[in-house]
C-alpha cells in the first residue's frame, strides 16, 4: 500500500457504470443479473475514488442527518463531510498511525462516527467497528486479536478500557466518565481544531484490508471477518439493488453501530447510490417517535430489523404520514403476518433481504418482482448460489445449505476468517470453503420459480418423529397470535418422538403468562400446523440474544438438553382438552 495524490475528484468510472446499470434495471431482475458484472479495479479507495466525487457532484446535498431522541438534529453535506474526512485522515497520520494499522472505533450514532470512518478509509487505516455495548472482556479480546494501535471511543465508555493504555493509544470523543485517568487518554478535537499538515489519500490495493468485523456469535465465540478495499465499498452494489435506492433518496436504516448492517445501510449502499443517510439516535425505542420522524424528514426508503417491525405494527400505522417508496427488513426472516399488516396500512410490501457479515446482500426481493410471502427472494446480481445437502455434500435442486460458488468468486465475499489481521484461521476457512463453495450455514428451500425460502440455521433444524422441523416456520405461525410478541422454537427431548417442538414466548403488552393464554396459543398452533409440526410445549420467557439482537437458540437448546424433568412454568399440550 502506498500513498500518493489522486486525480481531481470524480466517481470511479467502472463503479459508476455498474451502479447506473443497476439503477436502470431496478425493476427487472433478470436483465440486471444478465448484464451485471462486478467491477474489479486493481486499486480502489472508497473516499478518494467515490465519496469525494459525490462531494464534487452533490456537494450541497445532505450526506448525513442524525436526529436525536429530543427531535434535534445535525446534518453534514457531501462537501462538508468530504472535507472532514480529509482533516481526520491528517489527524490520524499526525498521531503516528500508518496505512495498514488497525483502529478500533467504539462510538454511537454521532456524526463523528462517520467522520472517523471516512477519514480512516481515506488514509488506509483498517477499522474494527464495535458496539458500545461490549463488555470490558469483549473489548480486550478485540484489541488483542485485532492488533489494535488506537481506540477511539466515547468518553462515557472510557472505564471499559482500563488497563489498555500500555497496549494502544486511547482517544475519547466527548467528556470522560468520572474516575477515569485523563492522562491515559487523548481527546479527539472538533473538526475546526484540527490543523495537521494534509496527507494524501491511500492508494489501497483491492486486496488490502480496510474492515475487520467480529461476528455476533449465535453458536460460538465471535469470529474475526476480514474485508478488503473492494469487498464492502464496491460489494454493496448488490445491497443498493435490493433496497431499490436511487440518487437523491433519503434513506433511514435502524441498526446499531459496530455491526456490519450499520455499514451496509448507513454508509456504503446509500452513498454508492448518492442518497442521504438519516439516523435516528434514540436511547429507548418509541414506535410513535419513529413514525413521526419518517414523515417529518420525508424518508423515501426505510430498513429495519424484524424486532422493530414487530413493534411498529402494534402502533397506529394508518394515521402516520409518510413519503415512503420502499420498506425493507433484514437480520432475520420477517414473519408473513407482519408484512401483511404493513401492506394493509401503507400499501407497501416489506421486502426481505438476506446477507451476512461475511458478504453483502446475496438474496432478496428487489423492486418490481412478484413477491411470495415467506420467501427471502431470489439471487441478486453478482451472486450464483447453489444448494448443498449438508449430509452428503451433493448439490440439491430443492433444499439444502445455501452456498456461493467460488468460480468466479463474488467480490463482496470476505477473504476469510482470521486469528489476527495477518493470520488466517486455516481450520475455520477449510470448513467454510470446503468443496469449492462458501458455506453460509443457512438451510433454504427453492421452488420451481427459483425463489428461496429460509428453513433455519443448519444447526437449528431438527427432527421430530423422523420429520424435519423448521423453527422459523413454527415461529411464523406463533407470532400470528395476538398474544405473541416474539417466539423461539427449539427441540425438547421426548421419549417417544425423540424430540418435540417447544416454544419460548415473549408476550405482547396486555397479556398475562397464564394457563389460559398458553391454551389459546397452543390451540392456535393446532389449527394452523400439521399434526407432526405442532408445538407440544410452551414456556413464557425472555429470549437470550446476542448484543446485535439475534436470538441465541443455542442457549435454549442447552436448557432443554440438560433438563431432567418438566421445567417450572412449562405448559404442555397434554395439559389441555383440545
Amino acid at each position: 500500500m502506498t500513498t500518493s495524490p489522486g486525480p481531481a475528484a470524480a466517481l470511479h468510472p467502472e463503479v459508476r457504470a455498474a451502479r447506473d446499470l443497476l439503477v436502470e434495471h431496478r425493476d427487472d431482475l433478470a436483465a440486471a443479473r444478465a448484464a451485471f458484472s462486478w467491477p474489479r479495479p486493481e486499486t480502489y479507495n472508497f473516499v478518494t475514488d467515490w465519496f469525494d466525487g459525490l462531494a464534487a457532484e452533490r456537494g450541497d446535498q445532505d450526506a448525513l442527518v442524525v436526529v436525536e431522541e429530543d427531535g434535534s438534529q445535525a446534518s453534514l453535506t457531501f462537501a462538508e463531510l468530504s472535507a472532514r474526512a480529509a482533516t481526520m485522515a491528517n489527524w490520524l497520520a499526525a498521531r503516528g498511525l500508518r496505512p495498514g494499522d488497525t483502529m478500533m472505533l467504539v462510538l454511537g450514532n454521532t456524526p463523528m462516527l462517520w467522520e472517523v470512518m471516512l477519514g480512516a478509509l481515506r488514509y488506509g487505516i483498517v477499522t474494527i467497528p464495535a458496539t458500545p455495548q461490549l463488555s470490558p472482556t469483549d473489548i480486550a479480546d478485540r484489541v488483542t486479536r485485532g492488533r489494535v494501535s488506537m481506540v477511539i471511543a466515547h468518553g462515557t465508555d472510557a472505564a471499559k478500557f482500563g488497563g489498555l493504555a500500555d497496549r494502544c493509544q486511547l482517544v475519547h470523543h466527548g467528556e470522560l466518565a468520572e474516575g477515569v485517568d485523563p492522562l491515559a487518554w487523548q481527546e479527539l478535537p472538533a473538526h475546526q481544531d484540527r490543523n495537521d499538515p494534509e496527507v494524501p489519500g491511500a492508494r489501497t490495493a483491492a486486496e488490502d484490508a480496510v474492515l475487520l468485523y467480529f461476528t455476533s456469535g449465535t453458536t460460538s465465540l465471535p469470529k474475526l471477518v476480514r474485508h478488503t478495499a473492494v469487498s464492502y465499498p464496491i460489494g454493496h452494489l448488490s445491497t443498493l439493488y435490493w433496497q431499490g435506492l436511487r440518487p437523491g433518496d433519503v434513506h433511514l436504516n435502524i441498526s446499531s453501530p459496530g455491526w456490519a448492517k450499520h455499514a451496509w445501510s448507513n454508509l456504503f449502499a446509500p452513498w454508492l447510490a448518492g442518497a442521504t443517510v438519516v439516523v435516528f439516535n434514540y436511547v429507548r425505542f418509541s414506535a410513535p417517535a419513529l413514525l413521526e420522524l419518517l414523515g417529518r424528514i420525508k424518508v423515501t426508503t426505510f430498513c429495519a430489523p424484524p424486532t422493530v417491525w414487530r413493534m411498529l405494527v402494534q402502533a397506529d400505522l394508518g394515521s402516520a404520514s409518510h413519503s415512503l417508496r420502499e420498506c425493507l427488513s433484514a437480520g432475520e426472516p420477517l414473519n408473513p403476518e407482519v408484512i401483511a399488516t404493513v401492506e394493509r396500512a401503507w400499501g407497501i410490501t416489506i421486502r426481505d433481504g438476506y446477507g451476512q457479515t461475511e458478504t453483502s446482500a446475496q438474496v432478496a426481493n428487489p423492486p418490481g418482482q412478484p413477491l411470495k410471502l415467506g420467501s427471502m427472494g431470489q439471487p441478486l446480481p453478482g451472486f450464483d448460489p447453489v444448494l448443498v445437502d449438508p449430509a452428503t455434500g451433493a448439490e440439491s435442486a430443492t433444499e439444502g445449505e445455501l452456498c456461493l460458488r467460488l468460480d468466479p468468486r463474488p467480490l463482496p465475499l470476505m477473504t476469510g476468517y482470521y486469528d489476527t489481521p495477518d493470520q488466517p484461521n486455516e481450520e475455520l476457512n477449510d470448513h467454510a470453503f470446503r468443496g469449492g463453495v462458501y458455506h453460509t450455514g443457512d438451510v433454504v428451500s427453492r421452488d420451481a420459480d427459483g425463489y428461496l425460502t429460509y428453513v433455519g440455521r443448519a444447526d437449528d433444524v431438527f427432527k421430530s418423529s423422523d420429520y424435519k422441523i423448521s423453527p422459523f416456520e413454527l415461529e411464523s405461525v406463533l407470532i400470528e397470535h395476538p398474544a405473541v410478541a416474539e417466539a423461539a422454537i427449539v427441540p425438547a427431548p421426548d421419549p417417544v418422538r425423540l424430540a418435540v417442538p417447544k416454544a419460548y414466548v415473549v408476550l405482547a403488552a396486555g397479556w398475562e403468562p397464564t394457563a389460559e393464554t398458553a391454551r389459546a396459543i397452543l390451540s392456535h398452533c393446532r389449527e394452523q400446523l400439521s399434526p407432526f409440526k405442532r408445538v407440544r410445549r410452551l414456556e413464557f420467557s425472555e429470549l437470550p440474544k446476542t448484543i446485535s439482537g439475534k436470538i441465541r437458540r443455542v442457549e435454549l437448546r442447552g436448557v432443554e438438553e440438560t433438563a431432567t424433568d418438566r421445567r417450572p412454568g412449562e405448559f404442555r399440550d397434554t395439559d389441555f382438552d383440545f
